[in-house]
């Protein structure tokens, strides 16, 4: 199948799943840029639909009930923001017939499902690309300029750690059939997407971890920001962790330090990412994410034999990284040689994933003896 006409007209875009991510992030930043056209929007749950037509405008805007209804001939993309579970379904079937996909972070949830989506990409001929934005950052991207000029990478901590943050506790979120996992799927995947230009293409021969859930039944640690209503948890709906702690080394040597978490005993929300060279080394302090409970402004530091210096990073507003990303979906779709890359990063991150939440499960009988 050939690539969709890319560059010369705006690019007909569906947006699937109506939630907070369509609504708050993707629907206003493609009406804004030129480069896209808003074309259909696409939710199973009629609360959905009904909110989205009303904002947008049933007359110009076709909203509808399943992907099935879409026709490849119309659609140039479809922005896939449906919760976790139904990434691989949604997003296969998209591929199948033919429609590039930008599917929102986590890409999937298993290996198995990695390789469900690397066929459906093969079969339909069309491109999948990530919705993971935080290597968009101005900050970031400081950091990667940074981090060529320190010689071998030998490490890399990364962490986000959110005083306050457990999104829609009780709700998909939180459950593991329909999330995957908690704060290691959620913020850890953004984590290791970061360190994919860092590490390239080598591959995760050991990975340890633990996970916990001390603060996701607090009423106090919801993320109120994203609109959650902080009712009580439902029944038997809240078995996902909260924080997620893992230690992970390479096929060529490196070691990798990973915490990610919703809710912890901090003041603010922060991400920490330090780089350790064989030239010296660099961290950044920022806060990644839409929550305004957060760092001031981003600090970058390199140090070099004994000596650390700022470096500075530009100030932006809030979701600067998101916009960006849009900007450059145009050349992805063109280049012919994207099919199949993120599928590649993929299968590292989930496998990583998986082998962290292996290594974290406690047997039954130690879980039931062990002290409180």
């Amino acid at each position: 199948m050939s690539a969709p006409n890319i560059g010369e007209t705006p690019i007909r875009t569906a947006v699937v799943g109506l939630g907070w991510a369509a609504r708050s992030i993707w629907l206003p930043r493609l009406r804004r840029n030129p480069a896209f056209t808003v074309t259909a929007a696409v939710d199973p749950d009629e609360r959905g639909r009904a909110a989205v037509a009303e904002a947008e405008g049933a007359d110009r805007l076709p909203v509808l009930a399943a992907v099935h209804d879409l026709d490849p001939a119309e659609v140039d993309l479809a922005v896939v923001a449906v919760p976790n579970h139904l990434h691989c379904a949604v997003a296969g079937e998209l591929l199948t017939k033919g429609i590039p996909v930008f599917l929102e972070k986590p890409v999937c949830l298993t290996s198995e499902e990695a390789e469900r989506l690397a066929a459906a990409e093969r079969s339909g001929g069309a491109v999948l690309l990530a919705g993971s934005a935080a290597r968009y950052r101005a900050d970031v991207r400081g950091l990667y300029r940074i981090a060529a000029r320190l010689g071998h990478i030998r490490h890399v901590e990364l962490a986000w750690v959110r005083a306050r943050g457990v999104p829609d506790r009780g709700g998909w979120f939180t459950q593991r059939s329909l999330a995957g996992g908690g704060a290691l799927v959620d913020l850890g995947w953004h984590l290791f997407d970061i360190a994919v230009p860092l590490l390239g293409t080598a591959a995760f021969r050991h990975a340890i971890g633990t996970v916990s859930s001390d603060f996701i039944t607090q009423r106090s640690s919801r993320a109120a920001w994203r609109g959650d209503d902080g009712g009580p948890a439902l029944p038997g709906a809240t078995d996902v962790e909260d924080t997620a702690r893992g230690f992970l080394i390479t096929d060529d040597g490196r070691s990798v330090v990973l915490h990610a978490s919703w809710a912890s005993h901090e003041e603010l929300d922060t991400t920490r990412v330090t780089i350790d060279g064989s030239g010296g080394s660099a961290t950044l302090r920022c806060t990644f994410g839409f929550s305004p409970n957060r760092l001031e402004r981003s600090t970058l530091t390199r140090t070099v034999d004994g000596t650390t210096r700022p470096v500075a990073v530009p100030t932006e507003p809030i979701g600067t990284e998101y916009d960006r990303q849009l900007d450059m979906l145009p050349a992805q779709l063109r280049d012919p040689a994207g099919r199949g890359r993120v599928i590649e990063e993929v299968r590292r991150t989930i496998g990583a994933i998986e082998r962290v939440y292996t290594s974290a499960r406690i047997p039954r009988e130690v879980r039931e003896s062990a002290p409180v």
